[in-house]
């Protein structure tokens, strides 16, 4: 904590950074959002607010000298704090005061040591103030990393194989795992992913396609009805549909230089966040899969894995993962970003990243 605060990072003012991953129920791209861990030190941005206890602000306040409105944490919360830190702030610094206010009283001090507030920010304290207690910040932990991401600078990798064995190191080109995280693009490319895959078999019956008789039900006039000519109308149990659906294709024109963005931005994702390994092959002893399960175990904070191969699969390979939810194999022609983003470790052999790189480096044809 008191590291962050040297460096001017905000400590429970700022969203955990999760790995990039799709949202089914919203339906939006979440996770590793770089953008805010780069924030200035002096404000908060707009949706992120410094999570203190207000329910604890009235107790406090309370105990105060001079304390001449009530404060209200219910409709203004954040005016409320802003007010509720000055006054603890004024009330620190006259210790030798805030004694005589009753016997039974608690001390300010005891309960919240010295507090720094700038209205909405939590920054680090002056010399001759404490640093904020830590019963008011979140326990999240903000991630900082050690260098820029997004300054399409090359990269150099450890590359291994299952039984993690050093196999040397490879370049990883910054143009394609090294590119600034977008999520609006993220969202644009699986959106239409998911939109192309949409079969779009659905199909209701018109008023010609539904079986029944086509005379008509009564006479037009002397029963007090409502006047009809057909049995089949919408209005009829058994009758047409109006106006629904019919069997086409839900896919929409998204532009290749956007749809290849998206590919990199989420290779470059899983690589800032150090899910991404390197393999020299893909090979196994065996079709069992107890060895893949014992592979998948030694990897850390491994709940789904994607194995990207360069040319075709092994069989012994498929066989092996075929039983398993959480290990998919695909071949580098097929990498994609919602499948990218349904896993969150991404493992892939020298010749796949060859092949990737090389069909991001390949004109755009038009």
């Amino acid at each position: 904590m008191a590291a962050a605060l040297r460096k001017g990072r905000y400590i429970g003012a700022l969203p955990p950074v999760h790995g990039l991953a799709w949202d089914s129920r919203r339906r939006r791209a979440r996770g590793l959002s770089v953008t805010y861990a780069r924030t200035s030190p002096n404000r908060f941005p707009r949706p992120t607010r410094p999570k203190i206890l207000l329910n604890r602000l009235p107790s406090l306040v309370s105990t105060l000298p001079g304390r001449r409105r009530v404060l209200s944490t219910r409709r203004r919360p954040m005016r409320a704090l802003a007010r509720a830190a000055s006054l603890l702030r004024r009330a620190v610094d006259c210790k030798p005061q805030l004694g005589a206010v009753g016997r039974d009283a608690p001390l300010v001090s005891k309960i919240l040591p010295n507090v720094y507030f700038n209205w909405y920010s939590t920054h680090l304290a002056p010399a001759n103030e404490a640093l904020i207690p830590p019963e008011l910040l979140s326990s999240k932990s903000v991630w900082t990393p050690d260098r820029e991401l997004g300054q399409y600078e090359d990269l150099v990798a450890r590359v291994t194989n299952f039984h993690n064995e050093d196999k040397g190191f490879m370049v990883l080109d910054g143009d394609v795992f090294d590119v600034p995280i977008r999520k609006d693009i993220v969202h644009r490319v699986v959106r239409w992913q998911l939109a192309k895959r949409q079969q779009g078999t659905h199909s209701t019956k018109t008023i010609s396609e539904v079986s029944g008789t086509g005379r008509k039900p009564y006479k037009q006039k002397g029963t007090g009805r409502a006047r009809h000519g057909t049995l089949r109308g919408c209005q009829f149990r058994g009758g047409a549909t109006m106006h629904g659906p019919k069997p086409r294709s839900h896919a929409f024109e998204l532009q290749k230089k956007v749809r290849r963005l998206g590919l990199k931005i989420a290779l470059s994702a899983r690589t800032a966040e150090g899910k991404l390994c390197i393999f020299e092959d893909l090979e196994v002893p065996s079709h069992k899969t107890k060895n893949i399960v014992q592979y998948i175990k030694q990897m850390d904070d491994t709940k789904k894995v994607l194995l990207v191969d360069g040319g075709d699969i092994d069989k012994k390979l498929k066989l092996a993962t075929q039983n398993l939810h959480y290990v998919n194999v695909i071949p580098s022609i097929g990498l994609n970003v919602y499948s990218i983003l349904q896993h969150d470790t991404i493992v892939m052999t020298r010749d796949a990243i060859n092949r990737i790189v090389e069909r991001m480096h390949t004109p755009i044809s038009r």
